[in-house]
Order: C-alpha cells, then structure tokens, then sequence
C-alpha cells in the first residue's frame, strides 16, 4: 500500500489538468454560445420591462393631467352655469321692473286721460244744465209775458216747471 491519501501520480494529475482545461474551455464555449445569449434576452426584458413600466407612469401622468383638466373643466362649467344663471336672474329682474314701471307709466296715462274724461263730461253736463235753465228760464219767461200772472200764479208756473224737469237735474 501507498503511504499517499489520493494516490496522485504524475498521471493522475495530468488528467486532472486536462480535465479542468477542458471544463475551463467548455465553460468559455458555453459562456459564449448559452449564457451571453441568455444574458442578452434577460437584458432586453429588462428593458422592455423598463420601458413598459415608465410608458405606464407617462400614460398614468397624462391620465392625472387629463382628470385634472376634466376637474378644471367640470368647475368651470358650474362658474359658468352659476353666472349664467345669476345674469338671467339679473336680466329677469331688470324686464320685470321694466314692465312694472311701464304698467305704471300706462295706468298713469289712463289715470289721466280718466280724469280728462270726466272734467269734460262734467263740464258737458254742467253746460247742458245751464241750457236746460236758461231753456225753463226763456219758458217760463213766455209763460209770464202771456199770462201777465200776479205772484200767486208765477209760484205754482215755477213750480210746476220744476216738476216736469224733475227733482234730479237740479240735485246733481
């Protein structure tokens, strides 16, 4: 028996040798045909991923800007609709008081012309009152010329003259 714990000869060793250049040559070829491509593919996912991952932040930014800008649009739409309708209010309240104040404007016309009309119906009726006078006045004028009456009989001619013209013509 060897006193040797492997039993490493000259042979041994060269055939370890070969064996790990081989390994190491293998290793290298491997290296080249298998992992570099493999690293390649890892790094291109990488950078699909990446880029997939920022487009995704961009999209999700723009979303952001674009629900902002919808927000900013919505609020504007309610000023817009608050001052529209404020403005019709304000426009509504100005016809009405000009429609009031043209109401008033008519019914003091027609006030007026009311007022005309009844100072010249007046005023008619006052002139036919004083025709009808002088009318019994001329009558009773002739009655007295004809008849050369004393007073007795002039009072009962007055009065009955009075009676066919009637309590209301001189009471009104």
């Amino acid at each position: 028996m060897d006193p040797r714990i492997f039993g490493l000869d000259a042979q041994t060793l060269f055939d370890t040798c070969i064996t790990l250049i081989a390994m190491l040559i293998l290793f290298i070829l491997l290296s080249y045909l298998l992992f570099n491509p493999a690293r390649k593919l890892i790094e291109k996912r990488k950078e699909m991923i990446k880029d997939q991952l920022d487009e995704a932040a961009e999209a999700k930014e723009s979303a952001l800007a674009m629900k902002e800008e919808y927000d900013n649009r919505l609020a504007k739409v309610d000023e817009e609709s608050q001052e529209m309708m404020a403005e019709a209010r304000k426009k509504a309240k100005e016809r009405e008081t000009e429609i009031i104040s043209e109401a008033d404007d008519e019914a003091h016309r027609i006030i007026t012309r009311a007022e005309k009309e009844a100072a010249l119906e007046k005023d008619k009726v006052k002139d036919e009152i004083k025709q009808e006078i002088v009318q019994v006045a001329t009558q009773m004028a002739g009655r007295f010329v004809e008849n050369s009456m004393d007073e007795k009989t002039q009072a009962a001619l007055v009065d009955e003259t009075l009676k066919e013209m009637g309590d209301a013509t001189w009471q009104s």
